[in-house]
């Protein structure tokens, strides 16, 4: 029986990005592989009552097999963990890739400092293309081809529209606000996490609280890697996905 493996992308950007993990992963036949767009991004509708966690999540659960595994990249992440607990038929297991249940710094939690988020929120209602541009080089940082990445990934952003306005907003707020720490802890499905050890997001630093909330979390840190590490250590991160799922 085949396992089925869905991805979910990051804020700004779309089911695209894991255009390569697919290819790469199509030759291995015990594996059912799709991968979505998050309500507002890449040519995906906005739920008609607007863009929540509650109305994108029942959206996303309507297009899951049962029994799913979910991977979810950054803002991907919390999404996996919100249908995991709300749509436990859906999901099986839930891999973060560079997500938390939290993504906001505060003293007892490693996260984005609350400060780089207001201003993307700023920055996000003046221009939202030099927002988006400026959270690729970020996602890139600390990469040892920083610049390839963010080449690659802009390259493949660009085969599906450009997101919604409503759905960045929505999105980023999510990043600021929205605590799953509770959902977290709770899950009854397995978890496991791949970080990357120079990501200046989702800091690695964050895996041992993570344990403390929940005792049955796997994670595993990519030494060389940053905030996108199936863009730059492809081969790797899909080799680890592979012992994962």
């Amino acid at each position: 029986m085949q396992k089925q493996l869905v991805f979910l992308h990051g804020w700004g950007m779309n089911k695209a990005v894991w255009q390569l993990c697919q290819q790469t992963l199509a030759t291995d036949k015990s594996l059912q592989i799709q991968a979505l767009n998050l309500p507002g991004f890449g040519g995906e509708a906005l739920p008609t009552s607007g863009f929540s966690i509650t109305a994108c999540a029942e959206q996303l659960a309507e297009q899951l097999p049962d029994h799913s595994i979910l991977a979810g990249w950054s803002l991907g992440g919390l999404f996996a963990l919100y249908l995991a607990h709300h749509y436990p038929h859906k999901v099986s297991k839930v891999v973060l890739v560079c997500a938390s249940p939290y993504f906001c710094q505060s003293s007892e939690w490693p996260g984005i400092k609350p400060d780089v988020l207001a201003n993307f929120a700023t920055q996000l209602q003046r221009d939202s293309n030099k927002t988006i541009e400026r959270f690729l080089a970020i996602q890139a940082m600390g990469s040892e081809h920083a610049r390839e990445d963010i080449k690659q990934l802009r390259q493949l952003l660009a085969s599906l529209p450009a997101p919604q306005q409503q759905a960045l907003a929505g999105g980023l707020n999510m990043l600021q606000s929205l605590d799953l720490r509770v959902v977290f802890s709770e899950l009854k499905q397995p978890v496991a996490g791949v970080f990357g050890r120079l990501d200046s997001l989702v800091p690695a630093a964050v895996v041992d609280d993570m344990h403390k909330l929940n005792a049955n979390f796997r994670a595993h840190v990519m030494a060389k890697a940053s905030h996108a590490p199936f863009i730059s250590h492809k081969d790797d991160f899909i080799s680890l996905l592979k012992t994962i799922i």
